[in-house]
């Protein structure tokens, strides 16, 4: 005998109190009350699957517990019993269900593939985390630029729902996609957000135009080189995509973008620099922004790492941004000199693996603006020669929350 079955049997005699349920000879139940949990086994080719007794009735999803049109929980959580035991299981064999009777008086009932859709199982819960709550990334030196960058129809993201799908995947997965043969409209980056969802405002507005100003007030508006930044480091809450339509294009030698993907950066700093990786992940840096936009007077400021973790050690944010470093550096004078030469090792990293290419009007550059450095070379601006490009953000909240949406209506 198998030892999954012969532990499973031995389950069995856990408790006095454990009923076994064996319906087609596919799917067996039984109570482990000892232990405080359900157990249940879809075949004998299948591994255990166990259920806390506190989390199922703490998930009975009827209408009593959860409302059925906002899919929230209602139960009364002061009257609720984290001891809680089943008294009683029990199997529907045409509909699949686990259906339980609780020693609070209450009656349960589970589909079969709604719990398997939630099981603590390691297999269960990463494909859960990699595939519907986020994507899993991949990390891209700039020779891969090529085979991760995926080319979208304009038309077809805005009318083909499963194409929508590949282009917010393509973004979650490697931080970057081009978005072909849009329009030659100023409307086409709103177009865009409200697909999605709505467009990120800032202090530059809902949408902002790039080109050479005379009176720039940002950086970004003048024709002279712009380094790989990250847009806005000096938000606590940053816009997580950037939209960026190509209306015009410089015919002069320069205007081409810059894209690193900073997340290789990190993981080579990691890899090659550790002691230089850790004061990127321990030091604050003053990121601000100072200034007006449309008689807004603004004086924007957010203290970060250059690289930011998750709870879970994942990459959630690159902040780097040179020209939007304050002068204020409030860190330990000792700890200066040490953040300078790592920073330095990052910045040189990274634009040595910056990919070069221009973007033609109806380009659509998309990319993550939490991941992904960006900039431009240089360019002459005159009247016969001049760029334009209509910017616009998304927030990765509203772009994880369409593409689940999608998960489960697309194929």
């Amino acid at each position: 005998m198998h030892a999954h079955k012969q532990s499973f049997y031995k389950l069995l005699k856990i408790s006095t109190n454990s009923i076994n349920f064996t319906f087609k000879r596919l799917l067996k139940a039984c109570l482990d009350e000892t232990n405080g949990f359900i157990v249940i086994q879809e075949d004998s080719h299948q591994e255990l699957l166990k259920y806390p007794s506190v989390w199922l009735r703490d998930n009975c999803y009827c209408n009593a517990c959860f409302h059925p049109i906002t899919k929230s929980r209602i139960h009364n959580w002061d009257e609720f019993d984290v001891n809680v035991k089943a008294e009683y299981l029990q199997v529907n064999v045409d509909t699949k269900q686990i259906i339980i009777d609780w020693s609070d008086k209450h009656h349960s009932v589970y589909d079969l593939k709604w719990l398997k859709e939630r099981a603590f199982n390691e297999k269960y819960r990463q494909d859960y985390l990699k595939h519907f709550y986020r994507p899993k990334t991949q990390h891209w030196p700039g020779s891969d630029f090529k085979r991760v960058a995926q080319l979208f129809n304009f038309n077809s993201i805005m009318n083909d729902n499963n194409v929508l799908r590949l282009w917010l995947e393509c973004l979650a997965t490697y931080g970057v996609a081009i978005i072909k043969e849009a329009p030659i409209e100023k409307s086409v980056v709103r177009q865009l957000g409200n697909r999605v969802g709505f467009l990120k405002s800032t202090t530059y507005g809902e949408e902002f135009i790039v080109q050479a100003k005379a009176d720039a007030k940002n950086v970004a508006y003048l024709s002279d080189p712009l380094p790989p930044h990250t847009d806005l480091p000096y938000y606590e809450y940053k816009p997580g995509c950037n939209l960026l339509h190509c209306m015009v294009q410089s015919k002069s030698k320069g205007g081409y973008n810059l894209l690193v993907d900073a997340f290789h950066i990190a993981d080579r700093m990691k890899a090659e620099h550790t002691k230089d990786y850790k004061i990127l992940l321990s030091t604050l840096v003053d990121w601000n922004d100072i200034g007006s936009e449309n008689d807004r007077v603004f004086h924007n400021i957010w203290r970060a790492p250059v690289i930011v973790l998750d709870n879970e050690g994942n990459y959630m944010r690159i902040n780097h941004s040179i020209p939007q470093r304050d002068s204020h550096f409030s860190v330990p004078i000792d700890k200066v000199l040490p953040w300078y030469e790592a920073y330095t090792k990052f910045v040189r990293l990274a634009r040595n693996d910056a990919i070069t290419f221009k973007t033609s009007p109806g380009d659509v550059l998309t990319f993550n603006n939490l991941r992904v450095l960006h900039g431009r070379t240089g360019y002459d601006d005159t009247d016969e020669n001049v760029r334009y490009i209509v910017g616009g953000y998304l927030d990765w909240d509203i772009i994880y929350s369409k593409l689940r949406v999608l998960k489960t209506t697309t194929r």
